[in-house]
């Protein structure tokens, strides 16, 4: 599974990481973000194209991972 490494950036660069990933992996991802904002984005948009998402915590970095 690919690792997007979205920390310290702003919206929109974290959704557009990630759409970036999921049409080169289809199958899915794992998104690292550090921003509130960003974290309901990127599982908004990942909602939307029809995926899974699960949330994580881990230190004070949140870990989504994507899966069809």
């Amino acid at each position: 599974m690919i690792t997007v490494d979205a920390r310290g950036l702003s919206c929109p660069q974290p959704v557009l990481l990630t759409k970036q990933a999921l049409d080169a992996h289809p199958e899915g991802c794992r998104v690292l973000v550090d921003a509130p904002a960003a974290k309901a984005n990127v599982t908004r948009y990942a909602q939307k194209a029809g995926f899974n998402v699960a949330i994580s915590e881990q230190n004070n970095d949140t870990i989504i991972d994507i899966s069809k």
